[in-house]
């Protein structure tokens, strides 16, 4: 599945430059243009597949596939939930090589490249998971949980790929070190219920930057 962006979310560029909720006029003015670059050179896709999921004291088991999800914090965050969502969505390639080249000619271009490919990889999810929504009404749904936040081991990429057949179907990976590729890219699971769900702010204990964040630092909240 092809998703289409047309726009950046500009004040999340910032954000992930760790400029607030303001930025310089040149700041502005080199996240537009690499906005423009970025959304002219990328082809989003992703998958997503509905999967029946059972949460219990040893994680997630996801009985269709054998798989167990292990630890208690998506075991938490899927609580009262029968079913859950599996989606997978990538910038492509020609990201990850715009990237590297700004990066190489202009260190400063690069930083904010890569911001803006930040942005649109969560973008993407949004956009993703507005879809999931739309195709399945009357369902309630958890915020999203990838591998890597909590005490969900990344090592769960490679069998979370395999589950949607990403590899073939769109280039997606996981490297021997658990990291994906191309690098702009997530997997992530919601899990879907019946009745109503709470949907709080995310914990920053879930999140798999706590401990560099600079937020944190600053005692503030990314926002997410």
């Amino acid at each position: 599945m092809e998703i289409q962006l047309s726009a950046l979310p500009q004040k999340e560029i910032w954000r992930y430059l760790g400029c607030g909720d303001q930025a310089d006029a040149a700041t502005c003015a080199l996240a537009e243009d690499c906005s423009r670059q970025l959304l002219f050179a990328l082809r989003p896709r992703a998958l997503w597949q509905v999967l029946e999921a059972s949460p219990g004291e040893d994680g997630v088991f996801l009985p269709e596939s054998g798989l167990l999800l292990p630890g208690r914090d998506l075991a938490r965050h899927l609580s009262g939930c029968s079913k859950a969502v599996l989606m997978a969505v990538t910038l492509g390639a020609a990201a990850d090589a715009l990237i590297r080249r700004c990066q190489v000619e202009d260190l400063a271009r690069g930083v904010v490249m890569d911001s803006c490919a930040t942005a649109a990889v969560e973008e993407a999810c949004d956009r993703v998971e507005d879809q999931i929504l739309s195709a399945l009404p009357g369902q309630y749904f958890t915020s999203r949980f990838s591998p890597g936040y909590g005490d969900l081991p990344l090592e769960l990429q490679t069998p979370l790929l395999e589950l949607l057949d990403a590899p073939r179907r769109m280039g997606l990976c996981a490297t021997r070190e658990n990291i994906l590729t191309p690098r702009k890219s997530v997997t992530a699971l919601m899990g879907i219920s019946d009745l109503p769900l709470h949907r709080g702010r995310r914990s920053c204990d879930c999140c798999p930057m706590k401990n560099t964040c600079r937020f944190r630092r600053k005692e503030e909240h990314c926002g997410l």
